[in-house]
């Protein structure tokens, strides 16, 4: 699945073009790497983003296409610092 994607399914980010936007202005690392919208996600990873001063980081749990609101909170796992 598309790092975009992803983050509007799992509403870690509301908007999908906003999600794109973050991805390309380098503000999303994915294993510690800068991540582009394109770059495709899987289960395992480990995806940084940088809002304001604040870093979230989450571990995918899983990458589903059609996704409750509810079900949403079970796609990833927020990592303490």
């Amino acid at each position: 699945m598309r790092l975009d994607k992803y983050l509007k399914n799992s509403r870690i980010i509301k908007r999908r073009t906003v999600a794109k936007e973050a991805c390309d202005g380098g503000r999303v690392r994915i294993n510690g790497k800068e991540a582009k919208a394109g770059t495709e996600v899987k289960v395992g990873d480990i995806i940084e983003i940088l809002f304001g001063d604040k870093t979230v980081k989450a571990k995918i749990t899983s990458a589903a296409e059609h996704v409750t609101k509810d079900a949403a909170k079970e796609m990833f796992e927020i990592l303490e610092d």
